[in-house]
C-alpha cells in the first residue's frame, strides 16, 4: 500500500479522512480559534512556573504598549515583519514555499549597507534612496537562485532557500569581521556606522520608528490591489488553487514562480536595509531576530490577505516586546516569546488540517 496521509495514521488506530469540502468560514475564524487556544495554554504555562495568568497577560501584552515609546517600539517590530509577509503571500498563494527569508532579508542589508559604507562619507540626498534599491535588488537576487533552480531542475524549494539562507548568515559574517569592519569598533564585528544621510527618517523625534512604516503600508495597499483588481492576481489564485486549471487556462506556471520569488525577496531585502539604515545603523552579525522565519507565522495568520497580515503583525511583534518585559519582571526567559508564537503556528495548522480532513477513531 502506498503511503499517503490517509493511511500513515492506521498504525495508530486513527483514520485520516479527507472532506468532501472545507469550510470558508473556519478558514478565516481559525486565527481568532488559534490566539484563543495560545492565551489558555499560555495561561496554564503561567500557572505551571506559580505565576498569576491575569498578572502575566497584563506585562506581556499590555505593559509594552501602555505609553507612546512602546507603540513606536511596535511599528519597529511590526514592520519588518510585515512586509517580509507580504513577500511571502505572493510565493505561498502562488503554493511556492519560500522559507528563505531571513536569507534574503541579510542579502538586502548587505547591498544596501554595502553601498551606505562604501559612500559613508557622503551626505547626497540620493544616497539613501541608492541603498533602498540596491537593498531590494540583493533580496531579489538571492531569491532569484530557488527559484532558478526549481524551475530548470525541479529543485525543492524549501529546501534550497533555507539552505541559502545559512550561506547569507555566512557571508554577513565575513563582511563584518573582515573588510568591512569598523577600523575604531575595538575589534567587534561590525561595521562603521552610516552617515547621517543612509539613515532612516523617524517619524517623531526621540522613538525610533522610521519612515519604512510608510513603505509598509504602500505594499500593503499595493499588493491588496494586485491580488484581487489585476491578471497576475487572479493568475495567482488560479495557480494556487489547481496547477492543471492554470496550465489549462494558458497560464505558464514557471514565470510565475520567477515573478512571486524576485517579489517576495525584494519586499525581505527591503526589510533588511530598513533594518540596518533605521533602527541599527550599521551592519553587523545579528540584525535580525529571526524576522525572516516569523514572517511566515505573520503570513498564515493573516490568511495570506494584506490587511490581515498587518494585524498578524502588531499581535506577533507584541510577543517580542512582551518576551523582553516578561524576562525583566516576571524573571523568565524571553524565549517564552517564541513559545507563543509556536503556540499560535500549532494550532491555527491544526485548525486548517481539521478543515480539511477528519479524524476518525478505528
Amino acid at each position: 500500500m502506498p503511503l499517503n496521509l490517509e493511511n500513515i495514521w492506521e498504525v495508530f488506530l486513527i483514520k485520516i479522512q479527507k472532506r468532501n469540502s472545507s469550510s470558508n468560514i473556519i478558514f478565516y475564524l481559525s486565527p481568532i480559534v488559534a490566539i484563543f487556544l495560545t492565551l489558555f495554554f499560555g495561561s496554564l504555562i503561567f500557572l505551571f512556573l506559580d505565576l498569576s495568568p491575569i498578572e502575566s497577560f497584563k506585562i506581556f501584552f499590555i505593559g509594552p504598549i501602555s505609553n507612546f515609546y512602546g507603540l513606536s517600539e511596535l511599528l519597529v517590530k511590526a514592520s519588518p515583519l510585515a512586509l517580509i509577509a507580504l513577500g511571502l503571500s505572493y510565493c505561498f498563494k502562488n503554493n511556492i514555499y519560500n522559507i528563505g527569508a531571513e536569507g534574503q532579508l541579510t542579502m538586502g542589508a548587505l547591498f544596501g549597507g554595502g553601498i551606505g559604507l562604501f559612500f559613508y562619507e557622503s551626505e547626497s540626498i540620493f544616497l539613501l534612496p541608492t541603498m533602498i534599491l540596491f537593498g531590494s535588488i540583493g533580496g531579489a537576487f538571492w531569491a532569484s537562485i530557488p527559484a532558478i533552480l526549481k524551475n530548470k531542475f525541479n529543485t525543492n524549494e524549501i529546501l534550497s532557500s533555507l539552505m541559502l539562507t545559512y550561506i547569507a548568515l555566512l557571508i554577513l559574517d565575513y563582511f563584518v569581521v573582515g573588510p568591512w569592519k569598523d577600523p575604531n569598533g575595538y575589534g567587534l564585528p561590525k561595521s562603521r556606522p552610516f552617515s547621517e544621510a543612509g539613515r532612516l527618517p523617524v517619524l517623531i523625534d526621540g522613538f525610533r520608528a522610521h519612515i519604512g512604516v510608510y513603505f509598509t503600508i504602500i505594499i500593503a495597499a499595493l499588493s491588496y490591489f494586485i491580488f484581487n483588481k489585476t491578471l497576475f492576481g487572479f493568475k495567482l489564485r488560479v495557480t494556487g488553487f489547481s496547477s492543471k486549471a492554470s496550465k489549462y487556462a494558458g497560464f505558464k506556471n514557471d514565470n510565475l514562480i520567477i515573478y512571486t520569488f524576485l517579489i517576495s525577496g525584494a519586499c525581505a531585502g527591503l526589510a533588511g536595509i530598513f533594518e540596518v539604515s533605521g533602527p541599527i545603523g550599521q551592519l553587523y552579525r545579528d540584525i535580525s531576530p529571526n524576522y525572516g522565519f516569523t514572517a511566515i507565522i505573520v503570513a498564515f495568520l493573516g490568511r495570506l490577505n494584506p490587511i490581515g497580515i498587518i494585524f498578524s503583525s502588531l499581535l506577533i511583534a507584541l510577543t517580542y516586546l512582551g518576551a523582553e518585559d516578561a524576562q525583566l519582571f516576571l524573571k523568565i526567559p524571553s524565549a517564552v516569546g517564541f513559545v507563543f508564537q509556536g503556540l499560535v503556528l500549532f494550532f491555527l495548522l491544526g485548525a486548517d488540517f481539521l478543515n480539511k480532513y477528519r479524524v476518525l477513531l478505528r
